[in-house]
């Protein structure tokens, strides 16, 4: 089973949206933090070990889970997906961005 975390600022609208939209897919379990410190579930150094692969929106976000979580960095993936804070929660053009951004990341059914 492959650890998914998927990464914003807040944890309000496009990690939620991935961790929705891949909580059903085939071998992978899946979880969604924001870098701010009042997002809904702030990113902790325990999300960070663990997963496999984490999913950053942004090259901001990369930058903060690098530097605040560099310790805890040790055998996670970290992938950009460059996706701008321009959509809604489930937002159709979101939830198609993130398929194909993400979907070549994850294990094959």
């Amino acid at each position: 089973m492959r650890k998914i975390l998927f990464v914003c600022s807040q944890n309000r609208l496009r990690s939620p949206t991935a961790e929705q939209v891949f909580s059903s897919y085939p071998g992978v379990e899946v979880a969604s933090a924001g870098t701010n410190n009042d997002a809904e579930v702030p990113l902790t150094g325990e999300l960070v070990r663990w997963a496999d692969i984490i999913f950053v929106m942004e090259k901001a976000h990369r930058n903060k889970v690098q530097k605040k979580h560099r310790a805890d960095l040790q055998s996670a993936r970290l992938v950009c997906l460059d996706i701008p804070d321009d959509y809604d929660f489930m937002d159709e053009d979101l939830v198609r961005l993130l398929k194909a951004k993400v979907t070549r990341y994850l294990p094959s059914s």
